[in-house]
């Protein structure tokens, strides 16, 4: 099963603030979510509803609907930023 991946106005504007080598390795990852919403790396939030992904110091935080498959990206920044 395929999930679509959604960014909101607010994620897209976090990803366009990214370094250009960084907006690329994210890029990627988010692709991969497509199909693969809970990838072994990933890590349930604590205090709050989510997952996310790291991608060396920058995280991505998301939200999983499994009925209709769909991943909600909430998040995406600096690992010092992106939970506050």
């Amino acid at each position: 099963m395929s999930y679509r991946v959604l960014l909101p106005k607010a994620a897209r504007k976090q990803l366009d603030a990214l370094p250009t080598n960084v907006l690329e390795r994210i890029s990627e990852r988010l692709i991969q979510l497509k199909d693969n919403p809970r990838p072994s790396d990933c890590k349930k939030l604590h205090g709050r509803e989510g997952w996310r992904i790291r991608i060396g110091d920058y995280r991505v935080i998301y939200h999983i609907q499994d009925d209709p498959p769909v991943v909600l990206v909430l998040s995406v920044g600096h690992r010092r930023d992106v939970y506050r």
